[in-house]
C-alpha cells in the first residue's frame, strides 16, 4: 500500500523512469556531452547486451556538411564506447585498466541516419561471442559485434577486436615515451594544414592533415587541444583520430569531391607516437560508375605501417 504525505493510503502516480548517460568513466570519456550511451540490460547468456542512447541533433564534430546528417563516424565512435562500457560494467573489468583497440568496422545506411526533428533515439545490439574476460585482466584478443538500429530498424553494424591491458604493465609498454612534436623528415611539408573542403570538413579545427609534395601521402597533424578527438588526456594518437586521418586523406585524393565513409575498416597494428612524424599514404583507390569509390589507406611512422584503412562510400561535391 502506498501512503500520502500525511499517511493515508492513496495512491500515487507512477513517475516515468528518468533517462540520463552511462557514467562517462565506463566509456573512457571526459565530457559527459561526448557520452552517447543511456542503459544496458543484459541477456540471460551473458554474453549478448541489449543497450539505449541518443544522438544530439547538431554536434560540433560528428556531422555532415550540410548539416543535415550524423556522421558515420558517429557510429564507429558509438561501437568503441559500447565495448568499453560492457567491458567495465557487465565483465567487470576495473576502471583504470587499458583498452588496446586492434579493430574495427562500421558499415552504415546513410539514409537511416537522416536526422529529424528531434534527437536520434536508437537502439544497439552488443554480441561477445568470447569468453567474457576477467576481472583483473585478460591478455588474448576478444572479438565483440555491433548492430545499431532507429526505431527498430538497422541503421548501422560492425565488429570490432580488443584487448585489456592492466595499469602495471601498461606503464611497462609505455615507459620513456614522450609528449614532445619531432620535426617531420620526408617529404616536404606545407605550412599550413589543408583547407576543411579539400579534406571533408567545414571546419578548420577538425582538420588532422597536412599536405606534402606527394600527390597521394600527407602529414597527421591533428589540434591535440581538440575537444572531440583528444576529450581526454593520452600518451598515444586514439584509433578515432586515426580513422578520422583515413577519411580525410580519402577525401583528398577525390577533392574537389568528398567521400562520405558509409563504411569502414581499420586495423590499428601499434600505438601510434605523439613525438614522431605520421604518414598517411592513399595506396589505392576505385570509382564505380553508381557514384561510389573506396579508398585504402595506410599510416606509417618510424618505417612501420602502424594502421590500414578502408573508406567506401557515395563521392559527393564539397
Amino acid at each position: 500500500m502506498s501512503l500520502s504525505a500525511s499517511g493515508i493510503g492513496i495512491g500515487l502516480p507512477v513517475l516515468p523512469r528518468l533517462t540520463t548517460t552511462v557514467p562517462k568513466e565506463y566509456v573512457h570519456r571526459a565530457s559527459l556531452a561526448e557520452v552517447f550511451l543511456t542503459g544496458c540490460t543484459a541477456q540471460d547468456d551473458g554474453q549478448r547486451f541489449s543497450l539505449t542512447g541518443q544522438w544530439p541533433r547538431a554536434h560540433t564534430f560528428f556531422n555532415s556538411a550540410d548539416g543535415s546528417s550524423h556522421d558515420p563516424l558517429q557510429a564507429a565512435e558509438t561501437f568503441r564506447q559500447a565495448g568499453m562500457f560492457v567491458t567495465h560494467a557487465e565483465h567487470g573489468v576495473p576502471l583504470g585498466h587499458h583498452f588496446v583497440l586492434w579493430s574495427l568496422s562500421c558499415h552504415t545506411d546513410l539514409e537511416r541516419l537522416r536526422i529529424a526533428s528531434r534527437p536520434t533515439d536508437f537502439q544497439l545490439d552488443v554480441a561477445c561471442p568470447d569468453s567474457a574476460p576477467g576481472g583483473r585482466t585478460s591478455a588474448r584478443r576478444m572479438g565483440i559485434g555491433f548492430t545499431l538500429r532507429r526505431d527498430g530498424v538497422p541503421v548501422a553494424h560492425g565488429e570490432g577486436r580488443y584487448s585489456i591491458v592492466t595499469p602495471p604493465v601498461y606503464a611497462r609498454l609505455r615507459a620513456g615515451q614522450g609528449k614532445k612534436k619531432a620535426v617531420p623528415v620526408g617529404p616536404a611539408v606545407a605550412a599550413e594544414p589543408m583547407r576543411p573542403a579539400a579534406v571533408g570538413r567545414t571546419s578548420p579545427a577538425d582538420v588532422v592533415l597536412t599536405a606534402t609534395d606527394a600527390p597521394d601521402r600527407w602529414l597527421l597533424t591533428p589540434d591535440l587541444d581538440h575537444p572531440i578527438l583528444f576529450d581526454h588526456g593520452g600518451d598515444h594518437l586514439p584509433g578515432m583520430v586515426l580513422m578520422e586521418g583515413a577519411r580525410q586523406a580519402a577525401c583528398a585524393m577525390l577533392a574537389p569531391r568528398a567521400l562520405i565513409p558509409a563504411s569502414t575498416s581499420t586495423s590499428f597494428n601499434r600505438y601510434v607516437e605523439l613525438d614522431s612524424p605520421c604518414w598517411v599514404d592513399v595506396t589505392g583507390m576505385t570509382a564505380r560508375g553508381d557514384g561510389t569509390a573506396t579508398v585504402d589507406v595506410v599510416g606509417v611512422q618510424d618505417g612501420e605501417v602502424v594502421f590500414t584503412s578502408t573508406v567506401s562510400g557515395p563521392v559527393v561535391q564539397a
